[in-house]
């Protein structure tokens, strides 16, 4: 099996322009294709596993990979699935969002001479000449079909303003340098990017002719790696400072029973013989293939040891095992107590970032949400004391949500 057609057994390919060529060129390890990541946020999140993970495959059957920084079209911000325009970002900001992504992906792809190159698009982008852009790109542009293009249309309910209308020109514009300037051939993205990207196929083929457009090849991931990472409509990140590696490996360890064994493939480099085998698993058996996933994806992040550490934390709370030292915890300090040297559950929760405010707290109590060592309260204004806290005590919200205090 080549590479080309374990992505497809993997369920990451979507559509594609020219299937034959991406066969051929990916299977021989020629493909110079890039992957494009603006820098809304100083970390990564689990949503751009997929395209991590995707770009790390490719490059160890030979392929070479363009890691794009969004430099220049961060300070614009895509539309795409959005229905409200994006906080816009100053230059030093996304200079520094960018740096900590390299960070995060030398993990995942090998840089260097011959091997994976990271680029700006800022360094072109930034320089153009507005009436010269509009000369040579935007006459290659249709705005009838540019208004038809998915990428818009949750946009156009409330009002899409010219300002984020370029994106799709912009975007267009990095394949059309990087064709020209990089030797790239290829580009990857999710499936809600389709339009954007064909507009960047477009536009070589317009500018350079139809020669040059045999080789400009598009191919497309399935959107499901944006659906991914959020959880309670926060980002799962993946600098440990923001996301804890237990906190990472909870998250994976409870996905749905519905999507395990899709994530298994889409994300690990378990050999697929043995993900198959996994595809009658049911019932317990699921539980057994969410913590292989949890495991994978933490030691692909944070390493072996992290990932071990996490499995062990999780054991202690919800499979009878004994060793806590490694729960996330927090400790609690002389102020963190009352005259009577008590605290309140909704205090500590509050301290530990587990509620957002008192009002949340008191709802999931009087729900029957939280629960002190494996006890539900119900009094909203429960209090803990520092003898009780000077073993530990683990407050859990719902099912997922836990965490060990100690003074």
């Amino acid at each position: 099996m080549g590479v080309y057609e374990e992505l497809i057994e993997r369920g990451l390919i979507a559509q594609v322009t020219n299937e034959e060529e991406i066969r051929e060129m990916v299977n021989a390890g020629k493909a110079k294709f890039y992957i494009g990541f603006d820098c809304t946020a100083d970390s990564l999140t689990a949503g751009h596993f997929m395209a991590l993970t995707l770009m790390k495959r490719l490059q160890e059957a030979g392929n070479q990979p363009i890691a794009l920084i969004g430099g220049g079209t961060t300070m614009i911000g895509d539309p795409s699935g959005r229905t409200d325009m994006r906080k816009m970002l100053t230059r030093e900001d996304i200079d520094h969002n960018a740096e900590c992504f390299r960070k995060q992906m030398e993990r995942f792809i090998e840089f260097g001479e011959g091997k994976a190159q990271m680029v700006n698009n800022a360094d072109w982008l930034l320089d153009l000449n507005y009436v010269e852009m509009l000369r040579e790109v935007g006459t290659c542009f249709s705005v009838n079909n540019m208004l038809r293009a998915e990428c818009y249309k949750q946009r156009m309910e409330k009002g899409l303003s010219f300002f984020e209308f370029n994106y799709m020109i912009m975007q267009s514009y990095d394949f059309y340098y990087l064709f020209q300037n990089y030797g790239c051939n290829m580009q990857f993205g999710g499936d809600d990017q389709w339009s954007n990207m064909l507009g960047g196929t477009e536009l070589i083929r317009k500018k350079l002719g139809k020669d040059a457009h045999a080789m400009t090849i598009t191919l497309l991931t399935d959107s499901q790696g944006r659906k991914m990472g959020k959880t309670a409509g926060n980002a799962v990140w993946l600098d440990a400072n923001k996301t804890s590696p237990y906190e990472f490996y909870q998250y994976w360890r409870n996905v749905d029973d519905a999507d395990v064994l899709k994530c298994i493939r889409m994300l690990t480099f378990l050999p697929m013989e043995e993900i198959r085998k996994m595809d009658s698993w049911e019932g317990s058996q699921l539980n057994t293939a969410k913590e292989i996933l949890a495991f994978e994806l933490t030691k692909l992040v944070h390493g072996e040891e992290e990932a071990e550490k996490a499995q062990t934390a999780a054991k202690a709370l919800f499979s009878g095992g004994t060793d806590d030292s490694n729960m996330p915890t927090t400790e609690l300090e002389e102020a963190d107590f009352d005259e009577e040297g008590k605290a309140t559950v909704l205090s500590l929760m509050t301290k530990a970032g587990m509620i957002k405010s008192n009002g949340e707290g008191r709802r999931l109590i009087q729900q029957g949400g939280v629960s002190v060592n494996d006890e539900k309260i119900s009094d909203v204004w429960h209090t803990l004391t520092k003898d009780e806290l000077k073993e530990g005590v683990i407050i859990k919200k719902g099912k997922k949500a836990f965490r060990k205090f100690v003074l």
